[in-house]
């Protein structure tokens, strides 16, 4: 099972540091397509997820297109507010790729257009624009580690301690 977190040019480096934080602690390798709107050596995206980075599997691609390139023929879903299907409702191969839009923006209308049937959402009210990227992130990831029935994330029987971080 490997899951693969997709962050197409995201702008806030907190926000890209709590999912590594998230990557890290599931296993999953985030992939950063560039732009960035900050540098992966900023003091912000390491402080979120600091006692995290060195375990981090970490990949980076120039663009959307040299990541569709070598990644596109795989098992990829689409998180969008536009999305008609929900993100509960997908079924999750042992390999997947989330890919997540910048937070301004989100992700490409074209590639959405060209994905429908992939496209999934996060239920929320009407009048709500978006939930937070690291957020939607976190609920999507543990969706999948639910689905696959946690792996390896921790073994039968055994009870695991509740940690809260700042």
């Amino acid at each position: 099972m490997k899951l693969h977190i997709v962050l197409v040019e995201p702008e806030i480096p907190q926000n890209t540091g709590n999912i590594a934080r998230t990557c890290a602690a599931l296993g999953a390798t985030l992939h950063l397509v560039e732009p960035l709107g900050f540098s992966i050596d900023e003091k912000a995206v390491r402080r979120a997820g600091l006692d995290y980075w060195k375990s981090l599997d970490l990949r980076t691609y120039p663009s959307l297109d040299s990541f569709l390139l070598e990644h596109g023929e795989k098992e990829l879903f689409f998180f969008t507010t536009k999305g008609k299907k929900r993100y509960s409702d997908a079924t999750y191969p042992q390999e997947c790729f989330l890919l997540f839009g910048k937070e301004s923006a989100g992700l490409p209308e074209e590639l959405l257009a060209h994905n429908k049937s992939r496209a999934l959402r996060l239920p929320m009210k009407q009048e709500t624009r978006s939930l937070n990227l690291s957020n939607t992130v976190a609920i999507a990831a543990y969706e999948v580690y639910r689905q696959w029935e946690f792996g390896d994330l921790e073994s039968e029987g055994e009870l695991h301690r509740l940690s809260y971080t700042s």
